[in-house]
This record gives structure tokens, C-alpha cells and sequence, in this order.
């Protein structure tokens, strides 16, 4: 009998690196962007999970514990791939909610180029600590463990959606942070992540999508002049915990 039951709510498709082709007849100017503003609270809990998951690279008693979780929740006769799936849900939600007719914070440009902004962030700090980290994967597979890609992914998706639609209601970004924090657990499930890693990475995403929010404005000037464009193309970096590609993603 297995000792725990994990309940994601999954309601998109997957996807790894995708070509978009938008049109947005009604989008806004970009001076209506409604930004989040800096707050220090607002990076204690995404600052604690990552200073959790460093802290746990020295320590012998996080390691230890790292091992108890890792024995109590792994199968591995019985492995699931549904975390390759589910660490894109969040941020697909944001696009197919608003193709169902609920608007979201912003227009489709400006979500765009944040939702963009967001995964280089992550994706380069993700690949960027994984090649200097070395940490060895539950499974001895690899020395790429921390932190952990798919949960940092799913969780600046989460953030994103809950950015997007938090003035809607709470309840989007409940379900976002849902379905991301089962990522995390499937990955320990799997025996692919330790829960430091995993830990780390949903402090990163967290981080990546409030900072993308912070830096749009800037982001909007050095690229767009501070002017709306019919036409954007972006370069975005995916990882997926073995090799690094590249993402086109082009908007009219």
C-alpha cells in the first residue's frame, strides 16, 4: 500500500519548445501595463527556498533528511512521466484561460514578453548552478541534480498564473501552485531530485517571474523603444535535466 497519495490537477498540454504565431487585434497601449512593483516580502519566501537548498548542500543533517524523504515517498519499480507535463501547465493555463474568454492582468504582448522574460531568467540560473553544482541525482545517473529544472519551471509558470489572474481570483494561481508543487513531488517520486533541489527550484522560478515582472518596463524600453510592435521575436532557453535548446517564440 503505498504510504502517499499525490493529487495533481493537470489541464493543459505539454510542450518543450514551441513557435507561437499571435494576434492580438485588441491589445492595449503599453503604458496601461499593469506591473508589480518591488517589496521586499515579497522575495522572503522564494529567498528561504533557495537558501534551503544551498544550505543543504553543506549540511549533513539536511543530507540525511534529504535521504529519510527520498526512502519514504521513492518507488522504483513504478515511475510516472507526468512531471514532464506538469511543469508546463501553469504557464499554459494563462494562455488558454484567456483564449476561453478570461483576461488576464495584461495584454498579450506584454504577458508574452514577461512570460519570456521569466524562463530565460530561470533557464539560465538553472543551467548556470547545475554546471558549477555537480550534485549527484538520487539515481546516480547524472551530477546535475540541484537544483531542479522541471520545479523551477513549474513553479515560474505558477507564479505567472497567479500574476496573471490573481485579480480575478485567488483560485488561479491556488490551482498553479498546485500543480507545481506536485512537480516537485513527482520528482522526488522519481527518483530524479532531492528535496533540496527541489526546494531550490521552486524558489528560482518564483523569483524569475516576479524579477521579469520588475524589469518589464526596462525590458520594454531597451527592446521596443517603449512603443508597441506588431512584430516580436524572442530566443527562450529550455532545459530538461540533460541538454540545453533554444525556444523561438515570434508574436504579431
Amino acid at each position: 500500500m503505498r504510504k502517499i497519495i499525490l493529487l495533481v490537477f493537470l489541464y493543459s498540454v505539454p510542450f518543450t519548445c514551441f513557435a507561437q504565431e499571435i494576434k492580438d487585434r485588441d491589445s492595449i497601449a503599453v503604458d496601461t501595463l499593469q506591473n508589480i512593483k518591488f517589496n521586499y516580502k515579497q522575495v522572503v519566501i522564494p529567498a528561504v527556498l533557495i537558501g534551503y537548498g544551498f544550505w543543504g548542500m553543506e549540511s549533513g543533517q539536511i543530507k540525511n533528511f534529504n535521504h529519510q524523504i527520498r526512502d519514504k515517498i521513492t518507488d522504483i519499480d513504478q515511475k510516472t512521466t507526468i512531471d514532464d507535463f506538469s511543469r508546463w501547465a501553469p504557464a499554459a493555463s494563462v494562455y488558454a484561460l484567456n483564449a476561453f474568454g478570461v483576461e488576464g492582468k495584461n495584454n498579450l504582448k506584454d504577458r508574452s514578453v514577461i512570460f519570456v522574460t521569466s524562463y530565460v531568467i530561470m533557464g539560465g540560473t538553472v543551467f548556470g548552478l547545475k554546471s558549477v553544482t555537480h550534485m549527484e541525482r538520487p539515481d546516480g545517473t547524472s551530477n546535475n541534480s540541484f537544483p531542479s529544472g522541471h520545479t523551477a519551471a513549474a513553479f515560474a509558470g505558477a507564479e505567472f498564473l497567479y500574476q496573471e489572474y490573481k485579480d480575478k481570483s485567488i483560485w488561479y494561481g491556488i490551482a498553479g501552485y498546485a500543480v507545481a508543487t506536485g512537480t516537485g513531488l513527482f520528482r522526488m517520486y522519481n527518483n530524479r531530485h532531492w528535496l533540496t533541489d527541489v526546494a531550490a527550484g521552486a524558489g528560482i522560478g518564483i523569483m524569475s517571474t516576479k524579477i521579469a515582472y520588475w524589469i518589464y518596463p526596462y525590458v520594454n524600453r531597451t527592446l521596443f523603444g517603449g512603443k508597441e510592435s506588431k512584430s516580436t521575436s524572442f530566443i527562450a532557453p529550455s532545459y530538461n535535466g540533460k541538454q540545453l535548446s533554444l525556444c523561438f517564440v515570434k508574436i504579431f
